[in-house]
C-alpha cells in the first residue's frame, strides 16, 4: 500500500478562511484522503468520497467525531442530534419530523411568501439594501415564530450560534473566544425557555411534549432546540445572502431567473454548492476502512470538506467554479450534509430562499454589488456579514404565481424523518 498522503496546510488560518479554494484544489489533487498534520485528521476533499462517508454511518460515526476537539465532542455535543448515531439519532430527529416534513412546510407557503414580499419591499425602498440584513430579518422572523421561542432569545441565538460553529473547529484563537459565548447561550436558553414561555403548538412546544410523553429526556430539550434553531438560522441566512450576491455579480443569470422564476430553488442550491455555509464536519472512523488506497483505522477522524466537494471537477465537470442557475441537479451538493444526517430543514430553507428571490425578481430589474462586502471568518461557517446591493426598480411589480407550493419538495436522498445534521 502506498505511503499515505499528508499536508501541513493551515486550513483554519484567517487567510485560508477568507479564500480556501486554492487550498481545497491542492488537497483534491493530492488524493481522496489527505492527512492534515496540523490537526491530526484526514481531510476528505472530493465529492464522491465525502458523500460515500455520509451514507455509511456504520463505518463513520458522528458520536465523538463531529468537532475537532475532545472538549467540544464530549462536553458540548454529547447526546445532541448532531453527534448521535443509530437509535439515539432516530429518537431525537423524530421529535420534530412532523413539523419539518414537506407537507407541513407547504402550509407555510402563504405566510412565508407574504413575509418575503413585505421585507423585500421595505429593504429596497431606498434603492439599495444589505443582503445579509434582509436574509437575517427574513430567516430569524420565520424560525423564531416556528420555534415559538421568547423574543429575548433572538440575539443570544444569532450571536451564540456562530460561536457554537467556531467551537466545532480546532483549538485556535476563534475557538477560545467562542467557548464562553456558546456556553452563555445555552445557559440563557435553559433559563428563558420553559413550558410557560414557549408558544403553544410550536416546535419548542413539540419538544416539551416529547419530554412529557417520555420520548426524550428533559436534559436533551434545550440542546435539541438550540441545534435546530442554530442550523435553521445561520446556514439559511448565509445561503440566502450568498445567492443574492451571486445574482448581483452575474446579471445574465439574474435575468434568466427573472424570465424563469422556477429556477429560484436551483439558484439557491447552485450558490451553496459554490459557497457552502458550513465548510466541513467531522466523522469518527469506527472500523478499518480504505479510501483511495489509504488505510484508516478505527478511532481516527475524517474531516469532510463540503466547501471543497462543491467545486470538485471530478463530480461537477469543467464548469465547477461557474455559477449557473440552470445547472442540472445542483442539489446534489453536500452543503446540507447527506445520509442519515441530511438536513431535514431543506424544504423550509428552499421556501424562504425562493420567496425572497421571487420577490426581488418581480421588483428589481437589476442587482449590483454597491460597496465592500464584509466576510464572516468562522472555523466552520462561510458567508457574508454585510453585502451591500444596489437595485434598479422594475416599472411595476408582477403578481406572483399561485404555484409556489409545488416547489416544496423533498430531495432525492431525503426522508421525512431526516435531521438537521
Amino acid at each position: 500500500m502506498p505511503a499515505a498522503p499528508s499536508s501541513d496546510i493551515p486550513l483554519f488560518d484567517d487567510n485560508a478562511l477568507a479564500d480556501p479554494y486554492p487550498l481545497y484544489e491542492r488537497l483534491r489533487e493530492v488524493g481522496p484522503a489527505v492527512r492534515l498534520t496540523r490537526y491530526g485528521v484526514w481531510a476528505i476533499p472530493r465529492h464522491r468520497e465525502a458523500e460515500a462517508i455520509l451514507r455509511n454511518p456504520d463505518a463513520y460515526g458522528s458520536e465523538d467525531g463531529v468537532a475537532l476537539t475532545t472538549l467540544a465532542n464530549t462536553q458540548i455535543l454529547t447526546g445532541t442530534v448532531l453527534a448521535s448515531d443509530a437509535e439515539q439519532h432516530i429518537r431525537l430527529r423524530r421529535v420534530l419530523s412532523a413539523q419539518l416534513a414537506p407537507r407541513a412546510i407547504r402550509r407555510l407557503v402563504g405566510v412565508v411568501t407574504a413575509r418575503a414580499e413585505r421585507l423585500v419591499e421595505e429593504h429596497i425602498a431606498e434603492g439599495g439594501f444589505d443582503a445579509a440584513a434582509l436574509a437575517q430579518h427574513m430567516v430569524s422572523d420565520t424560525v423564531m415564530e416556528l420555534m415559538g421561542l421568547p423574543e429575548e432569545t433572538r440575539e443570544y441565538l444569532l450571536t451564540g450560534a456562530a460561536a457554537t460553529f467556531d467551537v466545532f473547529g480546532p483549538d485556535n484563537e476563534r475557538y477560545q473566544r467562542a467557548l464562553p459565548v456558546a456556553s452563555r447561550m445555552v445557559e440563557f436558553l435553559h433559563e428563558a425557555v420553559t413550558r410557560e414561555t414557549v408558544a403553544p403548538g410550536s416546535w419548542m412546544g413539540a419538544i416539551f411534549q416529547a419530554v412529557d410523553e417520555g420520548r426524550m429526556e428533559e436534559k436533551a430539550a434545550i440542546p435539541l432546540a438550540s441545534a435546530y434553531t442554530a442550523a435553521s438560522m445561520d446556514t439559511t441566512i448565509l445561503g440566502i445572502t450568498e445567492v443574492i450576491a451571486q445574482l448581483a455579480r452575474h446579471p445574465r443569470q439574474y435575468e434568466q431567473l427573472r424570465r424563469e422564476p422556477a429556477h429560484a430553488t436551483s439558484a439557491f442550491h447552485e450558490s451553496i454548492r459554490l459557497e457552502a455555509p458550513i465548510q466541513g464536519f467531522g466523522r469518527m472512523v469506527t472500523k478499518t476502512v480504505e479510501i483511495g488506497g489509504v488505510r484508516l483505522e478505527a478511532g481516527e477522524q475524517v474531516w469532510l470538506l463540503y466547501g471543497s466537494a462543491g467545486r470538485d471537477r471530478l463530480s461537477w465537470g469543467p464548469t465547477a467554479d461557474v455559477f449557473n442557475v440552470r445547472r442540472r441537479r445542483a442539489d446534489r451538493h453536500l452543503a446540507f450534509g447527506g445520509g442519515p444526517h441530511l438536513c431535514a430543514g431543506i424544504p423550509l430553507a428552499e421556501l424562504q430562499a425562493r420567496a425572497v428571490l421571487r420577490a426581488l425578481a418581480t421588483r428589481c430589474t437589476r442587482l449590483t454589488i454597491a460597496g465592500e462586502p464584509v466576510r464572516v471568518l468562522n472555523n466552520l461557517l462561510r458567508g457574508w456579514g454585510h453585502m451591500p446591493v444596489a437595485v434598479e426598480h422594475a416599472p411595476r411589480a408582477v403578481s406572483r404565481t399561485a404555484d409556489d407550493a409545488t416547489y416544496v419538495r423533498t430531495p432525492a436522498n431525503a426522508d421525512e424523518q431526516g435531521a438537521i445534521s
